[in-house]
Protein backbone atom coordinates (compact mmCIF):
# COMPACT_ATOMS: atom_id res chain seq x y z
CA UNK A 1 0.00 0.00 0.00
CA UNK A 2 2.76 2.11 0.95
CA UNK A 3 4.61 1.80 -2.48
CA UNK A 4 1.48 2.90 -4.31
CA UNK A 5 1.41 5.73 -2.17
CA UNK A 6 4.75 6.93 -2.42
CA UNK A 7 4.03 5.79 -6.24
CA UNK A 8 1.29 8.30 -6.79
CA UNK A 9 3.20 11.14 -5.28
CA UNK A 10 5.59 10.65 -7.93
CA UNK A 11 3.16 10.86 -10.30
CA UNK A 12 1.87 14.01 -8.76
CA UNK A 13 5.03 15.47 -8.67
CA UNK A 14 5.86 14.70 -12.28
CA UNK A 15 2.44 16.27 -13.56
CA UNK A 16 3.30 19.36 -11.29
CA UNK A 17 6.74 19.64 -13.02
CA UNK A 18 5.67 19.06 -16.57
CA UNK A 19 2.72 21.57 -15.97
CA UNK A 20 5.26 24.13 -15.05
CA UNK A 21 7.86 23.34 -17.72
CA UNK A 22 5.08 23.91 -20.10
CA UNK A 23 4.63 27.70 -18.72
CA UNK A 24 8.43 28.23 -19.23
CA UNK A 25 8.45 26.65 -22.50
CA UNK A 26 5.63 29.44 -24.02
CA UNK A 27 6.85 32.41 -21.51
CA UNK A 28 6.99 34.19 -25.29
CA UNK A 29 3.91 32.79 -26.95
CA UNK A 30 1.71 35.40 -27.73
CA UNK A 31 -1.77 35.20 -26.02
CA UNK A 32 -0.67 31.92 -24.19
CA UNK A 33 -2.14 31.21 -20.64
CA UNK A 34 -0.42 29.99 -17.42
CA UNK A 35 -1.59 25.96 -16.44
CA UNK A 36 -1.60 25.17 -12.70
CA UNK A 37 -1.84 21.76 -11.61
CA UNK A 38 -4.28 21.07 -9.06
CA UNK A 39 -4.46 17.94 -6.80
CA UNK A 40 -6.46 15.92 -4.83
CA UNK A 41 -5.94 13.29 -2.03
CA UNK A 42 -6.99 9.94 -2.67
CA UNK A 43 -9.20 8.20 0.46
CA UNK A 44 -11.10 5.01 0.53
CA UNK A 45 -13.00 2.84 3.22
CA UNK A 46 -15.92 0.17 3.54
CA UNK A 47 -17.76 -1.03 6.27
CA UNK A 48 -15.40 -3.72 7.16
CA UNK A 49 -12.66 -0.63 8.15
CA UNK A 50 -11.87 1.71 11.07
CA UNK A 51 -12.59 5.08 9.57
CA UNK A 52 -10.06 6.67 12.51
CA UNK A 53 -7.46 4.53 11.83
CA UNK A 54 -7.76 4.30 7.87
CA UNK A 55 -4.66 6.15 5.96
CA UNK A 56 -5.34 7.90 2.66
CA UNK A 57 -4.43 6.56 -0.19
CA UNK A 58 -1.84 8.91 -1.65
CA UNK A 59 -2.79 11.91 -4.10
CA UNK A 60 -4.58 12.41 -7.93
CA UNK A 61 -4.53 15.13 -9.58
CA UNK A 62 -7.91 16.77 -9.63
CA UNK A 63 -7.34 18.97 -13.28
CA UNK A 64 -4.86 21.17 -15.21
CA UNK A 65 -6.48 24.87 -14.55
CA UNK A 66 -5.95 27.42 -16.97
CA UNK A 67 -5.26 30.82 -15.26
CA UNK A 68 -6.99 33.77 -18.22
CA UNK A 69 -5.35 36.60 -16.23
CA UNK A 70 -4.40 39.38 -18.70
CA UNK A 71 -0.88 39.06 -19.70
CA UNK A 72 1.07 42.43 -20.44
CA UNK A 73 1.72 44.00 -23.77
CA UNK A 74 4.17 44.23 -26.53
CA UNK A 75 4.04 47.41 -28.65
CA UNK A 76 4.45 46.84 -32.51
CA UNK A 77 4.43 49.22 -35.55
CA UNK A 78 2.14 46.89 -37.18
CA UNK A 79 -1.50 48.00 -37.26
CA UNK A 80 -3.03 44.56 -37.73
CA UNK A 81 -1.08 43.01 -33.82
CA UNK A 82 -4.03 43.34 -32.05
CA UNK A 83 -4.59 42.78 -28.67
CA UNK A 84 -7.96 42.46 -26.19
CA UNK A 85 -7.50 44.85 -23.12
CA UNK A 86 -10.17 43.37 -20.99
CA UNK A 87 -12.88 40.42 -21.61
CA UNK A 88 -13.23 38.17 -24.85
CA UNK A 89 -11.34 36.36 -27.87
CA UNK A 90 -10.66 36.83 -30.98
CA UNK A 91 -12.75 33.81 -33.51
CA UNK A 92 -10.10 32.68 -35.99
CA UNK A 93 -11.97 29.87 -38.75
CA UNK A 94 -9.98 26.79 -40.27
CA UNK A 95 -12.48 27.28 -43.68
CA UNK A 96 -13.76 31.19 -44.84
CA UNK A 97 -16.67 29.43 -46.14
CA UNK A 98 -17.33 27.86 -42.96
CA UNK A 99 -17.08 30.46 -40.50
CA UNK A 100 -19.14 28.74 -37.64
CA UNK A 101 -16.76 26.10 -37.10
CA UNK A 102 -14.12 29.02 -35.76
CA UNK A 103 -11.92 28.79 -32.45
CA UNK A 104 -10.97 31.19 -30.47
CA UNK A 105 -7.83 33.05 -29.26
CA UNK A 106 -6.08 35.57 -27.57
CA UNK A 107 -3.34 36.19 -30.12
CA UNK A 108 -4.06 38.84 -32.02
CA UNK A 109 -0.77 38.74 -34.23
CA UNK A 110 -2.75 39.36 -38.63
CA UNK A 111 -1.54 39.92 -41.42
CA UNK A 112 -2.93 40.02 -45.16
CA UNK A 113 -2.52 36.97 -46.74
CA UNK A 114 -2.40 36.87 -50.99
CA UNK A 115 -5.55 37.96 -50.87
CA UNK A 116 -5.91 40.24 -48.66
CA UNK A 117 -7.47 38.71 -46.33
CA UNK A 118 -6.89 38.85 -42.40
CA UNK A 119 -5.30 35.38 -40.98
CA UNK A 120 -3.01 34.81 -38.29
CA UNK A 121 0.54 32.91 -38.72
CA UNK A 122 -1.24 29.43 -39.19
CA UNK A 123 -3.59 30.79 -41.99
CA UNK A 124 -6.70 30.47 -40.10
CA UNK A 125 -9.33 33.80 -41.43
CA UNK A 126 -9.78 36.29 -38.48
CA UNK A 127 -13.72 36.85 -38.46
CA UNK A 128 -15.53 39.99 -38.36
CA UNK A 129 -19.07 41.63 -38.69
CA UNK A 130 -19.82 43.15 -42.05
CA UNK A 131 -20.70 47.10 -41.38
CA UNK A 132 -23.34 49.63 -42.77
CA UNK A 133 -20.93 51.95 -44.96
CA UNK A 134 -23.34 54.87 -44.65
CA UNK A 135 -23.85 55.25 -40.67
CA UNK A 136 -20.67 52.68 -39.56
CA UNK A 137 -22.82 50.41 -37.56
CA UNK A 138 -22.64 46.39 -38.03
CA UNK A 139 -25.29 45.40 -40.41
CA UNK A 140 -25.16 41.70 -39.40
CA UNK A 141 -23.72 39.77 -36.05
CA UNK A 142 -23.52 36.89 -38.05
CA UNK A 143 -19.59 37.04 -37.87
CA UNK A 144 -17.40 35.81 -40.99
CA UNK A 145 -13.87 36.38 -42.80
CA UNK A 146 -12.68 39.87 -43.09
CA UNK A 147 -10.76 41.25 -46.75
CA UNK A 148 -9.39 44.24 -46.94
CA UNK A 149 -9.71 45.31 -50.86
CA UNK A 150 -5.99 46.74 -52.23
CA UNK A 151 -8.09 48.81 -54.67
CA UNK A 152 -11.37 51.49 -54.14
CA UNK A 153 -14.02 51.96 -56.37
CA UNK A 154 -14.69 53.20 -60.11
CA UNK A 155 -13.37 56.64 -60.52
CA UNK A 156 -16.35 59.06 -60.16
CA UNK A 157 -16.47 63.06 -61.63
CA UNK A 158 -16.44 65.56 -59.06
CA UNK A 159 -20.33 67.33 -58.96
CA UNK A 160 -20.78 68.77 -55.69
CA UNK A 161 -18.44 70.64 -53.57
CA UNK A 162 -19.22 71.86 -50.51
CA UNK A 163 -17.40 75.15 -48.83
CA UNK A 164 -17.39 76.46 -46.08
CA UNK A 165 -15.21 79.80 -45.06
CA UNK A 166 -14.64 83.54 -43.32
CA UNK A 167 -14.42 86.21 -45.53
CA UNK A 168 -12.44 88.78 -43.55
CA UNK A 169 -15.09 92.10 -42.79
CA UNK A 170 -13.45 95.35 -45.25
CA UNK A 171 -11.04 93.83 -46.86
CA UNK A 172 -9.91 96.68 -49.59
CA UNK A 173 -10.48 95.94 -53.13
CA UNK A 174 -7.71 95.00 -55.10
CA UNK A 175 -5.90 97.56 -57.02
CA UNK A 176 -6.88 96.58 -60.48
CA UNK A 177 -10.15 96.45 -60.25
CA UNK A 178 -10.77 94.10 -63.26
CA UNK A 179 -10.50 90.52 -62.37
CA UNK A 180 -8.21 88.84 -64.68
CA UNK A 181 -6.46 85.61 -62.55
CA UNK A 182 -3.15 86.01 -64.02
CA UNK A 183 -3.17 89.12 -62.77
CA UNK A 184 -2.37 89.03 -58.56
CA UNK A 185 -3.65 92.70 -58.27
CA UNK A 186 -6.58 91.82 -59.02
CA UNK A 187 -8.06 89.35 -56.98
CA UNK A 188 -7.96 89.55 -52.65
CA UNK A 189 -7.73 85.75 -51.93
CA UNK A 190 -7.24 82.54 -53.83
CA UNK A 191 -7.67 78.71 -53.08
CA UNK A 192 -7.01 75.48 -54.84
CA UNK A 193 -8.22 72.09 -54.77
CA UNK A 194 -8.14 68.76 -56.60
CA UNK A 195 -11.42 67.88 -58.69
CA UNK A 196 -11.81 64.64 -60.81
CA UNK A 197 -13.72 64.12 -64.15
CA UNK A 198 -15.52 60.62 -64.90
CA UNK A 199 -12.41 58.84 -65.66
CA UNK A 200 -10.87 59.68 -62.74
CA UNK A 201 -8.51 62.56 -63.83
CA UNK A 202 -7.44 65.17 -61.56
CA UNK A 203 -8.00 69.00 -62.18
CA UNK A 204 -6.67 71.70 -60.26
CA UNK A 205 -9.67 74.38 -59.49
CA UNK A 206 -8.69 77.63 -57.83
CA UNK A 207 -11.08 79.80 -56.63
CA UNK A 208 -10.61 83.76 -56.65
CA UNK A 209 -12.23 85.85 -54.21
CA UNK A 210 -12.43 89.68 -55.22
CA UNK A 211 -13.12 92.14 -52.33
CA UNK A 212 -14.95 95.23 -53.49
CA UNK A 213 -14.71 97.16 -49.98
CA UNK A 214 -14.06 101.12 -51.14
CA UNK A 215 -14.06 103.55 -48.17
CA UNK A 216 -14.08 105.99 -50.15
CA UNK A 217 -17.15 104.87 -52.09
CA UNK A 218 -20.17 105.66 -51.29
CA UNK A 219 -22.16 102.91 -50.62
CA UNK A 220 -18.96 101.73 -49.80
CA UNK A 221 -20.20 98.07 -50.62
CA UNK A 222 -18.37 96.45 -47.31
CA UNK A 223 -20.20 93.42 -47.51
CA UNK A 224 -19.75 92.59 -51.08
CA UNK A 225 -17.32 89.69 -52.66
CA UNK A 226 -16.99 88.86 -55.99
CA UNK A 227 -16.20 84.86 -56.65
CA UNK A 228 -14.07 83.54 -60.09
CA UNK A 229 -13.74 79.92 -60.31
CA UNK A 230 -11.03 78.61 -62.89
CA UNK A 231 -10.50 74.47 -64.20
CA UNK A 232 -6.49 74.07 -64.82
CA UNK A 233 -6.25 71.86 -68.08
CA UNK A 234 -4.06 68.79 -67.43
CA UNK A 235 -1.86 70.37 -70.34
CA UNK A 236 -1.42 73.55 -67.80
CA UNK A 237 -3.96 75.85 -69.69
CA UNK A 238 -6.26 77.62 -66.47
CA UNK A 239 -9.71 78.06 -68.21
CA UNK A 240 -12.50 80.37 -66.27
CA UNK A 241 -15.58 78.42 -65.26
CA UNK A 242 -18.57 80.87 -65.55
CA UNK A 243 -22.18 80.19 -62.96
CA UNK A 244 -25.39 79.35 -65.26
CA UNK A 245 -27.01 82.52 -66.79
CA UNK A 246 -29.65 81.43 -65.08
CA UNK A 247 -28.38 82.99 -61.91
CA UNK A 248 -30.39 85.56 -59.87
CA UNK A 249 -29.20 88.86 -62.09
CA UNK A 250 -28.48 90.48 -58.76
CA UNK A 251 -25.72 88.28 -58.04
CA UNK A 252 -23.79 87.88 -61.61
CA UNK A 253 -20.43 89.13 -62.14
CA UNK A 254 -20.82 90.65 -65.51
CA UNK A 255 -18.75 91.95 -68.81
CA UNK A 256 -19.62 93.23 -72.41
CA UNK A 257 -20.05 89.98 -74.14
CA UNK A 258 -16.70 90.15 -76.85
CA UNK A 259 -19.04 88.33 -79.81
CA UNK A 260 -22.25 90.90 -79.50
CA UNK A 261 -21.30 93.71 -77.03
CA UNK A 262 -25.13 94.41 -77.06
CA UNK A 263 -25.33 91.77 -74.38
CA UNK A 264 -23.22 90.95 -71.34
CA UNK A 265 -21.88 87.52 -70.12
CA UNK A 266 -21.47 86.05 -67.02
CA UNK A 267 -18.14 85.91 -65.09
CA UNK A 268 -18.22 85.55 -61.95
CA UNK A 269 -20.97 85.68 -58.41
CA UNK A 270 -21.47 87.84 -56.01
CA UNK A 271 -21.56 87.13 -52.28
CA UNK A 272 -23.28 89.62 -49.92
CA UNK A 273 -23.43 89.63 -46.38
CA UNK A 274 -25.35 91.31 -44.01
CA UNK A 275 -23.88 93.34 -40.44
CA UNK A 276 -24.06 90.48 -38.59
CA UNK A 277 -21.89 88.80 -41.02
CA UNK A 278 -24.05 86.70 -42.48
CA UNK A 279 -25.54 86.04 -45.85
CA UNK A 280 -28.00 88.52 -46.70
CA UNK A 281 -31.59 87.65 -46.83
CA UNK A 282 -31.85 85.56 -50.81
CA UNK A 283 -27.83 85.25 -51.11
CA UNK A 284 -27.79 81.71 -53.19
CA UNK A 285 -25.76 79.27 -51.07
CA UNK A 286 -26.18 76.39 -54.33
CA UNK A 287 -24.31 78.15 -57.46
CA UNK A 288 -24.69 75.85 -60.56
CA UNK A 289 -21.71 76.23 -62.68
CA UNK A 290 -21.47 76.22 -66.63
CA UNK A 291 -20.55 72.30 -67.97
CA UNK A 292 -17.11 71.70 -69.28
CA UNK A 293 -17.90 71.74 -72.48
CA UNK A 294 -18.86 75.31 -72.53
CA UNK A 295 -15.97 76.43 -70.38
CA UNK A 296 -13.78 75.19 -73.04
CA UNK A 297 -11.90 72.13 -70.92
CA UNK A 298 -10.59 69.69 -72.53
CA UNK A 299 -11.72 66.00 -71.08
CA UNK A 300 -9.78 63.79 -73.26
CA UNK A 301 -13.04 61.59 -73.63
CA UNK A 302 -14.07 62.17 -70.43
CA UNK A 303 -17.83 63.41 -70.26
CA UNK A 304 -17.89 66.67 -71.63
CA UNK A 305 -21.40 67.48 -69.71
CA UNK A 306 -19.82 67.37 -66.20
CA UNK A 307 -21.24 70.64 -64.16
CA UNK A 308 -19.79 71.55 -60.64
CA UNK A 309 -22.42 72.43 -58.14
CA UNK A 310 -20.80 74.82 -55.18
CA UNK A 311 -22.70 74.70 -51.93
CA UNK A 312 -21.64 77.06 -49.91
CA UNK A 313 -22.42 75.73 -45.90
CA UNK A 314 -22.60 78.68 -43.30
CA UNK A 315 -20.36 81.18 -45.08
CA UNK A 316 -19.63 84.66 -42.98
CA UNK A 317 -17.88 87.67 -43.36
CA UNK A 318 -16.79 88.61 -39.65
CA UNK A 319 -13.65 90.71 -38.29
CA UNK A 320 -11.25 87.65 -38.49
CA UNK A 321 -8.73 86.50 -40.57
CA UNK A 322 -9.46 84.43 -44.01
CA UNK A 323 -9.90 81.00 -43.52
CA UNK A 324 -11.26 78.19 -45.56
CA UNK A 325 -13.07 75.90 -42.47
CA UNK A 326 -14.01 73.37 -45.51
CA UNK A 327 -13.79 72.60 -49.32
CA UNK A 328 -15.01 69.24 -49.87
CA UNK A 329 -15.25 67.46 -52.75
CA UNK A 330 -18.30 65.29 -52.07
CA UNK A 331 -18.76 63.13 -55.31
CA UNK A 332 -15.21 63.20 -56.80
CA UNK A 333 -12.65 60.33 -56.79
CA UNK A 334 -10.15 58.36 -59.05
CA UNK A 335 -9.22 54.93 -58.40
CA UNK A 336 -7.18 54.53 -55.16
CA UNK A 337 -4.98 52.15 -53.65
CA UNK A 338 -4.42 50.60 -50.60
CA UNK A 339 -2.17 52.89 -48.18
CA UNK A 340 -2.71 52.35 -45.11
CA UNK A 341 -4.57 50.49 -42.60
CA UNK A 342 -6.04 51.35 -38.64
CA UNK A 343 -7.85 49.48 -36.13
CA UNK A 344 -9.96 51.75 -33.64
CA UNK A 345 -10.56 50.44 -29.98
CA UNK A 346 -14.59 49.51 -31.10
CA UNK A 347 -12.62 47.16 -33.56
CA UNK A 348 -13.67 48.81 -36.96
CA UNK A 349 -10.85 48.53 -39.34
CA UNK A 350 -10.53 51.63 -41.28
CA UNK A 351 -8.91 51.35 -45.06
CA UNK A 352 -7.40 54.34 -46.27
CA UNK A 353 -6.93 54.53 -49.81
CA UNK A 354 -4.47 56.92 -51.99
CA UNK A 355 -7.44 58.96 -53.59
CA UNK A 356 -8.22 59.80 -50.14
CA UNK A 357 -10.72 57.89 -49.39
CA UNK A 358 -10.79 56.20 -46.26
CA UNK A 359 -13.97 53.31 -45.65
CA UNK A 360 -14.43 51.24 -42.80
CA UNK A 361 -14.67 47.66 -44.30
CA UNK A 362 -15.47 45.64 -41.18
CA UNK A 363 -15.80 45.18 -37.66
CA UNK A 364 -13.65 42.75 -35.64
CA UNK A 365 -15.99 40.24 -34.00
CA UNK A 366 -15.25 39.38 -29.95
CA UNK A 367 -16.38 36.25 -28.55
CA UNK A 368 -16.84 35.11 -24.41
CA UNK A 369 -17.68 32.34 -22.46
CA UNK A 370 -19.23 32.04 -19.01
CA UNK A 371 -16.54 29.98 -18.05
CA UNK A 372 -13.02 30.27 -19.57
CA UNK A 373 -11.89 27.22 -17.32
CA UNK A 374 -14.06 24.97 -18.96
CA UNK A 375 -12.56 25.70 -22.64
CA UNK A 376 -11.29 22.73 -24.08
CA UNK A 377 -7.39 23.79 -25.16
CA UNK A 378 -6.22 22.67 -28.52
CA UNK A 379 -2.37 24.11 -29.25
CA UNK A 380 -1.55 27.48 -30.96
CA UNK A 381 -3.18 28.94 -28.38
CA UNK A 382 -6.31 28.22 -29.79
CA UNK A 383 -9.41 27.08 -27.69
CA UNK A 384 -12.43 25.14 -28.10
CA UNK A 385 -15.91 25.79 -26.72
CA UNK A 386 -17.19 23.07 -24.48
CA UNK A 387 -20.96 22.20 -22.54
CA UNK A 388 -18.55 23.18 -19.54
CA UNK A 389 -17.59 26.87 -20.94
CA UNK A 390 -20.69 27.69 -22.68
CA UNK A 391 -21.88 28.39 -26.03
CA UNK A 392 -19.75 31.45 -26.86
CA UNK A 393 -21.42 34.70 -26.70
CA UNK A 394 -20.75 37.33 -29.13
CA UNK A 395 -20.08 41.22 -29.49
CA UNK A 396 -18.60 44.63 -30.07
CA UNK A 397 -15.33 45.58 -28.64
CA UNK A 398 -15.52 48.18 -26.01
CA UNK A 399 -19.33 47.24 -25.53
CA UNK A 400 -21.03 45.71 -22.17
CA UNK A 401 -18.42 43.38 -20.93
CA UNK A 402 -16.35 43.24 -23.50
CA UNK A 403 -13.06 44.74 -23.52
CA UNK A 404 -11.16 47.14 -26.37
CA UNK A 405 -8.90 46.67 -29.09
CA UNK A 406 -5.68 47.92 -28.97
CA UNK A 407 -4.16 48.02 -32.54
CA UNK A 408 -0.17 47.67 -33.05
CA UNK A 409 -0.13 45.89 -29.54
CA UNK A 410 0.08 41.82 -28.82
CA UNK A 411 -0.95 40.43 -25.62
CA UNK A 412 2.18 38.52 -24.10
CA UNK A 413 1.83 35.18 -22.06
CA UNK A 414 0.83 35.85 -18.39
CA UNK A 415 3.62 33.76 -17.25
CA UNK A 416 5.31 35.10 -13.91
CA UNK A 417 8.72 33.38 -14.10
CA UNK A 418 9.71 34.15 -11.08
CA UNK A 419 7.09 32.27 -9.67
CA UNK A 420 7.45 29.50 -12.33
CA UNK A 421 10.92 28.82 -11.47
CA UNK A 422 9.50 28.45 -7.72
CA UNK A 423 7.38 26.31 -8.80
CA UNK A 424 9.79 24.51 -10.06
CA UNK A 425 11.71 23.77 -7.43
CA UNK A 426 8.83 22.92 -5.09
CA UNK A 427 7.58 20.21 -7.58
CA UNK A 428 11.12 18.76 -7.94
CA UNK A 429 11.63 18.87 -3.85
CA UNK A 430 8.61 16.73 -3.69
CA UNK A 431 9.69 14.47 -6.33
CA UNK A 432 12.72 13.64 -4.59
CA UNK A 433 10.89 13.60 -1.05
CA UNK A 434 8.11 10.82 -3.08
CA UNK A 435 11.18 9.43 -4.33
CA UNK A 436 12.82 8.61 -0.73
CA UNK A 437 9.89 7.31 0.34
CA UNK A 438 9.62 4.79 -2.14
CA UNK A 439 13.19 4.03 -1.37
CA UNK A 440 12.27 3.54 2.36
CA UNK A 441 9.69 1.33 1.48
CA UNK A 442 11.70 -0.38 -0.75
CA UNK A 443 14.17 -0.67 1.94
CA UNK A 444 11.76 -2.35 4.55
CA UNK A 445 10.57 -5.31 2.01
CA UNK A 446 13.78 -5.82 1.69
CA UNK A 447 14.60 -6.32 5.62
CA UNK A 448 11.45 -8.24 5.50
CA UNK A 449 13.18 -10.55 2.96
CA UNK A 450 16.08 -11.38 4.43
CA UNK A 451 14.09 -12.69 7.96
CA UNK A 452 15.21 -16.37 8.40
Amino acid sequence: MSMNIALSGLGAAQKDLNTTSNNIANANTFGFKESRAEFGDVYSSSIFSNAKTTTGGGVQTSTVAQQFHEGSSIYTNNPLDLRVSGSGFFAVADNKNEPANNNLTRNGAFHLNNENELVNSEGKFLLGYPVNKESNTVASYEAKSMKIDDIFGQPTKSNNIKVSLNLPNKETAPKNGTFDFNDPDSFSRSTSSTIYDSLGKPYKMTTYYVAKYDPNATPTNANTWEVHQTITNNSGEERLLKPDPSLNKNYQVTIPDPTDPTKDQVVGYIMKFDQNGQPEAGQPLNIQMETFASAGIDVGGADPTQTLNMNYDDPTQYASAFEVRKFEDVDGATTGYLSKVDIDPEGNILASYSNGKDVVVGRVALARVSNEQGLAQLGGTLWNTTQESGQAIWGDASQGSFGAIKSGTLEQSNIDMTQELVDLITAQRNFQASSRALDVNNQLQQNILQIR
